[in-house]
């Protein structure tokens, strides 16, 4: 914990510094610290990784759904993604000092969900943008960290701009939370394991049939490699 404490500092002042680069090279400066937190995580508590179905992943704009139990995919997949991601967040993130400034250089979709409506015209409208940029989107469906072995309420605002976008969608499963749970910094020894699954076309779906598709591949799939965690869930 202390030395990441101290590296992130450090880190956010030589982002800071890459502000006048292309994107790109200002990406790849800027995921180093994902990239080292990763490998702190592995060398100090033993979390190992493997990932699943990366071949499913096509050569073209996505919207990535996936599960989310912890902060470790969120630190994971931003830097071993083929292509850069851009995060649907809350905008108060970009407010952390030094991890949130950091953050802001990169082109993510920070929404106020108060906004309702707006919010979803926010998200359609930066949404376009980055995927014309060739940037993939990353939302998580359920909104928030959910509990191993729980389910939380899928949210459609990914399908419904997967289809006003005309954009594949891509849902992944990811056990994080049995390393990392919720609202802690405890962290426990284990492999997790991400896994990827099949690209979804949206052509011909409705926002709450293309979600329940998703919905039902993620939670299937997070039956497979975390089977001890829902012997009782029904």
């Amino acid at each position: 914990m202390t030395i990441w404490v101290s590296f992130t500092p450090l880190w956010a002042c030589i982002c800071f510094a890459t502000c006048w680069l292309p994107y790109r090279k200002r990406y790849y400066i800027v995921s180093r610290w994902n990239v080292f937190t990763i490998w702190l995580l592995k060398s100090i508590c033993g979390i190992r990784y493997q990932v699943k179905g990366m071949e499913n992943l096509p050569d073209e704009p996505v919207i990535l759904l996936s599960k989310h139990q912890s902060a470790w995919e969120t630190i994971f997949l931003l830097c071993h993604m083929p292509r850069p991601l851009s995060f649907v967040l809350k905008k108060e993130l970009l407010y952390i000092p030094f991890f949130g400034w950091a953050l802001a250089l990169l082109r993510m979709i920070p929404i106020n969900r108060r906004q309702g409506t707006n919010a979803f015209r926010q998200l359609v409208k930066k949404g376009s943008q980055r995927l014309k940029e060739n940037l993939w989107i990353i939302i998580f469906p359920e909104g928030t960290r959910i509990p191993v072995g729980q389910k939380g309420k899928y949210h459609n605002g990914g399908s419904r701009l997967a289809i006003k976008t005309g954009t594949t969608v891509v849902p992944i499963a990811v056990n994080a939370g049995e390393c990392w749970p919720k609202n802690t910094f405890i962290k426990k020894p284990g492999l997790i394991t991400v896994s990827i699954g099949k690209a979804i076309p949206p052509e011909n779906r409705t926002p709450d049939d293309l979600m329940h598709e998703v919905e039902n591949w993620i939670e299937n799939e997070m039956r497979k490699i975390s089977p001890h965690a829902y012997r009782q869930t029904p």
